[in-house]
């Protein structure tokens, strides 16, 4: 059995569309922070890609416009921008840029078990450090779901290769978000096969590509190559972004 690997980040930008700049007049300062993208995620989701040769799904609209990484029914997928809009105009921004990302993403994967392969998604994200004045101590973390074997397995070899590599590194799990709460992950997790599809984030501190720049390739570095190790231990080879298991 074939192992792919595919590659998505929801927050990879914080554009507004033309059609929307009204509302973010006076936002210029919110849509650079955390709050309107994930700095950093774009590039390390490129990076992988790239290097595995993987499938990249990624969206470059600000999370303020709609959150691509939450379900229709959660009442963050807008924010106070565009939570006011009504019902028709809320529906067109789901229909214009909610639906297609994740469907998008859904299919790609469906068409890999479908031929034959199993599925390692992961998304890429990234988290402000300190939030509502708590500093958050950690500068990777891996959101999974410990309930699933896949899942806790390849993330638990994916710490342990990068500690070993990194000791400089403080690396958590399920931290400083729960692996189980609302994500694309986790609502894929309801309608894939569990024995075909293992889905998870990974998290980085905003302060390496916001604050460390000179570090900041090196650690990308560090995450590809002990993502390979991790992999190995796990019992796939994805370097090349396929590779056989069992």
């Amino acid at each position: 059995m074939t192992t792919r690997i595919v590659i998505t980040a929801e927050h990879g930008g914080n554009e507004v569309p033309a059609k929307y700049r009204s509302l973010f007049e006076n936002a210029g300062e919110v849509l650079a922070t955390h709050r309107g993208w994930d700095p950093g995620s774009l590039e390390l989701a490129k990076l992988f890609a790239r290097r595995l040769k993987a499938p990249l799904i990624a969206a470059q609209v600000t999370r303020l416009l709609v959150d691509l990484n939450r379900k229709v029914s959660n009442r963050s997928v807008f924010s106070e921008f565009t939570r006011p809009l009504d019902r028709e105009a809320r529906q067109a921004i789901l229909d214009r840029y909610h639906t297609p990302h994740r469907s998008r993403v859904e299919s790609t994967v469906r068409s890999l078990i479908d031929a034959g392969h199993d599925v390692v998604h992961i998304g890429m994200h990234s988290f402000t450090p300190e939030l509502h004045g708590e500093v958050r101590n950690a500068d990777i973390a891996f959101l999974y779901d410990p309930s699933r074997s896949g899942e806790r397995s390849l993330c638990l070899a994916w710490k342990k290769a990068l500690q070993a590599a990194r000791p400089d590194l403080r690396v958590r799990m399920n931290y400083p978000y729960l692996g189980t709460s609302d994500g694309l992950t986790t609502t894929l997790r309801r309608v894939l096969p569990p024995e075909s599809y293992v889905g998870f984030e990974v998290e980085v501190n905003q302060l390496w590509p916001q604050s460390r720049l000179e570090a900041w390739p090196g650690l990308l570095a560090s995450l590809f190559d002990t993502f390979t190790t991790a992999s190995a231990a796990y019992g796939q080879d994805v370097s090349q972004g396929s590779g056989r298991s069992g």
